[in-house]
């Protein structure tokens, strides 16, 4: 990553920000409400929404109560649970793990089956990171499920550090068995942005593992369509994103949470869960990126 870009993204830890004006513009977050209702209202889909303006501390939800099926979203708090074991020295980032034909599981997403079709390869725990959670492989995700002790382990860990309203029972292979499995997988949007807001601030990992993840998400390849989509293009946007399939045209999923950095210097923990979208996948993608667009002007001061 630019060392620039990561001393931008974290620069507010040192020379501070001054919060009076989003102390004040935190009395019009009605009006900020009211245009993320009209956007969605737009899109046949439902949505919530977790905001988190994190140095003035400044939050908007909608939709809060529901549990929305995360998807690949899963992979970041995966992410937390593979690092916090390395920072306990129960994993390394060098150490090998050797994937077998076994492991290749057929009719899922996974860039690194694309790349070892044979499987009979060592790759390390730093690798099956960026496979899981930069190019949101799902053979790399189970791989990684198995090293930390199961999807039992990872939601034991998350319910651990204060974030109760999700849950995490499945793997990637037990929700392309069953698309209804997907909704063991569940989060209310603004638990999302609160673990994404003390992930930001280092409650969790040490300094080193937190940077290895957040670069990670960062440089990710995950569709920038979604809370990118609209945001200047030099905009520093670390996030994760999860999609369901659509055998019926529905999407049961389409999902984007993510930390972004304001031209201001300072930054919002944002998640956008679309659940039952009856639009297309494009157009779907376009309903995240507009809400995103229009919460990233708000607190820009646009």
């Amino acid at each position: 990553m630019n060392s620039v870009k990561l001393f931008l993204f974290f620069s507010f830890l040192l020379f501070g920000v001054n919060n009076d004006a989003f102390t004040q513009r935190s009395e019009d977050k009605e009006n900020l409400k009211q245009q993320l209702l009209v956007v969605s209202n737009r899109y046949r889909a439902t949505v919530g929404i977790g905001i988190i303006h994190i140095e003035s501390g400044d939050t908007l939800a909608i939709n809060n109560e529901g549990h929305f099926p995360m998807q690949s979203v899963y992979k970041f708090q995966l992410g937390l649970a593979v690092m916090n074991q390395v920072d306990k020295g129960k994993l390394t980032l060098n150490q090998k793990y050797h994937v077998t034909k076994k492991d290749l599981l057929d009719e899922t997403w996974s860039p690194l089956k694309k790349e070892y079709p044979n499987g009979n390869v060592d790759l390390t725990v730093a690798q099956l990171l960026d496979y899981s959670v930069s190019k949101s492989d799902n053979i790399a995700c189970d791989i990684l499920f198995k090293l930390v002790g199961g999807t039992d382990s990872v939601n034991k860990y998350i319910h651990q550090l204060g974030i109760n309203e999700m849950e995490i029972a499945a793997t990637e292979h037990e929700m392309h068995a069953d698309s209804k499995v997907q909704y063991t997988n569940w989060s209310t949007p603004m638990a999302l942005s609160r673990l994404l807001e003390g992930f930001f601030e280092k409650k969790y990992l040490s300094d080193s593992s937190n940077t290895f993840l957040m670069n990670r998400m960062i440089e990710s390849s995950n569709d920038a369509g979604r809370i990118k989509g609209m945001l200047p293009e030099a905009t520093l946007v670390a996030h994760k994103t999860g999609t369901s399939d659509d055998p019926n045209g529905v999407f049961d999923a389409c999902n984007d949470v993510g930390l972004i950095t304001l031209p201001n210097g300072t930054h919002l923990a944002l998640s956008v869960l679309v659940n039952n979208s009856h639009e297309s996948y494009d157009d779907t993608r376009k309903l995240i990126a507009e809400l995103s667009k229009v919460v990233f002007d708000f607190y820009s001061g646009k």
